[in-house]
Order: C-alpha cells, then structure tokens, then sequence
C-alpha cells in the first residue's frame, strides 16, 4: 500500500479538497480513494487528520429524486413528533429528553396538560 502525500494545515497544493469542500462546489468523490491527508499539529495529543481528494476525479452531486425529498420529509417529521403527546413540537426533538420540553416538564398551574 502507497503512503498518502501529507500536507501541513492549510498548505495543501490547489487540486485537492475535503469533502465538505466538494460539496461546497456541487460535487462528490465519486468512489475515488483518499489522495491526500492534511494533518495540524496538537499540543498534547495526536494530529488532527483531515483527508483530501482530488477535485479533478470528482463528480457532481446527484439531483434529490422526488422519492429522496419524501423520506427526508417524513424523517424530519418523525423527528420533530413527541412520543408522548404525537403533537409536531416545532423543533427536533432533544435525545437526551425523548420527548417535547413541554412533556417533560409539565406546567403545574396549567389544567388542559393532562399527559
């Protein structure tokens, strides 16, 4: 196996891009393998490690199907459901509650919150 090419952080030679960065541009890496690695040094631990491809063997992004928007939809939507009451809250959910701040927290003084 060939050792990655490693570059200092922000030293990287024009041609390379992190992930995030080809999606900033629209594209993917498209199933080519890690060409690069940037590395920033740490005090007391090891090297941060970002890795890079090439931008010229990347390809576009797919288009989102009607399909895709769908189940992104109902996903979201099941995330901002609370177990507890099956309202919409609003917001996602918080993993640590498990449910709505309203159910988890119920209002003494109100009456019609009844869970």
């Amino acid at each position: 196996m060939a050792t990655l090419p490693v570059f200092r952080w922000r030293l990287a030679p024009d041609g390379y891009a992190t992930r995030r960065q080809l999606r900033a541009q629209g594209l993917r890496p498209g199933g080519q393998d890690v060409a690069a690695q940037l590395e920033r040094p740490r005090r007391r631990r090891g090297p941060l490690v970002a890795y890079l491809y090439r931008i010229d063997a990347a390809k576009p992004v797919r288009p989102m199907t009607p399909g895709r928007w769908a189940a992104l939809a109902a996903a979201n939507a099941a995330r901002r459901t609370c177990p507890q009451c099956r309202r919409d809250a609003g917001y996602v959910i918080p993993a640590a509650l498990g449910m709505c701040v309203t159910c988890a927290y119920p209002d003494p003084a109100d009456p019609s919150r009844s869970v």
